[in-house]
C-alpha cells in the first residue's frame, strides 16, 4: 500500500500525524506529507486506511 498526501487539499489539522507518525510528517509550513515514497508498512495499514477515512478534506489517497 502507497499513499500521498493533496497539499492543496490538506488544512493541517494534524489527525494523520497524531494517529500514525510513522507515516506522515509535518512539512515546513505545518501541512500533512507523507515519509518516505508513501510505502505503508504492513503494521500500519489498518491504521492508515482509518486516516484516510477522517480525513476532513479527502487530502489522502491510497495510489
Amino acid at each position: 500500500m502507497r499513499v500521498i498526501v493533496d497539499n492543496t487539499k490538506c488544512d493541517g489539522y494534524g489527525t494523520c500525524l497524531d494517529m500514525c507518525p510513522s507515516v506522515f510528517r509535518s512539512d515546513d509550513w505545518g501541512y500533512a506529507s507523507v515519509a518516505g515514497d508513501g510505502t505503508v508498512p504492513a503494521s500500519d495499514e489498518s491504521i492508515v486506511r482509518r486516516v484516510i477515512s477522517l480525513c476532513a478534506e479527502n487530502a489522502i489517497r491510497e495510489i
